[in-house]
């Protein structure tokens, strides 16, 4: 029984192909290890957003090569399908799939026998036009579910087109059987992911059904708690879905919108499909709705043509925003982008430096909504997450939790109140007045 180990870079939709590829492993007669049990084979799944995630590739290689000298080592996912020549020279790779062949690996990498040169097997990306179920299982205490791939979006920043290929997605009917499974594992949270999740529907290229359709279907599911969105542009989150989220008892109240710039000159230069009005009036529309919604925020810094001024634009539109979060990027030159051919070009110490004034941004943001619900009561999903005799976990609006060690808790939803928060940015409950839930 060969044994076989993988690593995943990225996204959650890249954390729910690995692990329905793993089950395809298993199914074969593989054996599932970890990384450092010296595999026969490597799967590693790659992603490709920023410049660094390229160089993390190499790294996992490298030392692949150094625990499993033997080995098979075989690349997919996103940089994979954008640079498969160049990751067909990295030293110790044996194999480099594309977006339309990473599905079909143990077939056409029959028996994962050796050759002299590595096997690129990367068609272009109009061929990958096949939606692939997937979902991740058994690897984390929430599973991510995917509904929809690829992206009919032109952003000027981003090869996800590229890499993934235009929007696809599974039926509901499908989703519907997926989420039945997983409900029969014992997940208490399920999070819907994708591409561009908003835009599901696009069955062979013609739109068959709507995002807010799937929301109410899966909203029905005996057996999964909750149930949380993946990142959803904001020209794509509708009243509608936003008004059934309000009144859901299995959606939880936590959006993540991509924000990218609150500078509407940046926003067009982008290729966005919104500008920062229509971004603000979401979020007045969900926090009128549900004050203790948390809101988390993508934004890009150092984009082509970012001034000083443009950029203080966006900060003081976020500081200004009732929002939770940030995920802040650097934004980093990818090749065949229509921004590498832009002026105004930000020196990366410039980059550097406002990405820092996002992310104090961002801590203060965290630790005001953590303030903002302190004595209040909510349901903690606790992990297996244990750091100096604590457990931690997430409430249902996405506040992380510090409690005492107690296994019996792991996978379990507790009803807990917040206390305070403690020196590392987690919020402590209070112990005497936890209640058990038992599902």
């Amino acid at each position: 029984m060969k044994k076989v180990a993988f690593y995943t870079l990225g996204c959650k939709l890249n954390y729910s192909e690995t692990s329905t590829i793993s089950r395809m492993f298993e199914n074969k007669g593989y054996q599932k290890v970890e990384f450092d049990e010296t595999p026969d084979i490597f799967i590693i799944n790659t992603c490709s957003v920023t410049e660094n995630a390229d160089k993390k590739c190499k790294k996992i290689v490298k030392e692949a090569k150094k625990i499993s000298p033997n080995s098979y080592v075989t690349i997919i996912g996103c940089y994979a399908q954008l640079k498969p020549k160049e990751i067909a020279e990295i030293k110790g790779v044996d194999a480099v799939l594309g977006a339309a062949e990473k599905f079909r690996l143990i077939e056409l990498l029959d028996g994962f026998a050796k050759e002299h040169e590595t096997k690129v097997l990367a068609s272009e990306i109009q061929d990958a036009t096949v939606f692939n179920n997937a979902f991740s299982i058994h690897d984390r205490t929430r599973t991510f579910l995917k509904v929809q791939d690829g992206c009919n979006y032109g952003c000027a920043f981003c090869t996800i087109p590229l890499a993934r290929g235009k929007s696809r997605s599974d039926s509901t009917e499908n989703i519907l059987k997926s989420a039945r499974e997983i409900a029969a594992t014992d997940v208490k949270e399920v999070v819907l992911t994708g591409v561009n999740i908003g835009d599901f529907g696009i069955q062979e290229g013609k739109r068959e059904e709507r995002f807010i359709d799937l929301v109410k279907a899966i909203d029905e599911i005996e057996g999964i708690d909750r149930i949380r969105i993946s990142s959803i542009e904001p020209n794509l989150l509708t009243n509608e879905t936003i008004d059934f989220v309000s009144t859901s008892q299995r959606f939880v109240p936590h959006f993540h919108i991509p924000l990218q710039s609150g500078s509407n000159q940046i926003l067009r230069k982008m290729g966005r499909r919104y500008l920062r009005e229509l971004y603000e009036d979401r979020v007045s529309k969900i926090k009128s709705l549900m004050p203790h919604c948390c809101i988390g925020v993508d934004v890009i810094v150092g984009f082509p043509g970012e001034t000083d001024e443009l950029f203080l634009e966006t900060y003081n539109f976020l500081n200004n925003l009732d929002i939770s979060y940030l995920h802040v990027f650097t934004y980093s030159e990818r090749a065949n982008t229509r921004a590498t051919e832009m002026e105004g070009v930000v020196p990366m110490k410039i980059r550097n430096e406002r990405s820092k004034m996002l992310r104090i941004l961002s801590e203060k943001k965290r630790r005001n909504f953590y303030q903002e619900n302190l004595g209040k009561t909510f349901t903690v999903l606790f992990e297996d997450d244990v750091e100096d005799g604590k457990m931690h976990g997430f409430t249902e609006n996405y506040i992380r939790v510090s409690a005492k060690y107690d296994p019996i808790l792991i996978n379990e939803l507790k009803t807990v109140t917040l206390k305070e928060i403690n020196d590392k940015g987690t919020v402590e409950v209070m112990e005497p007045e936890m209640v058990y839930e038992k599902h």
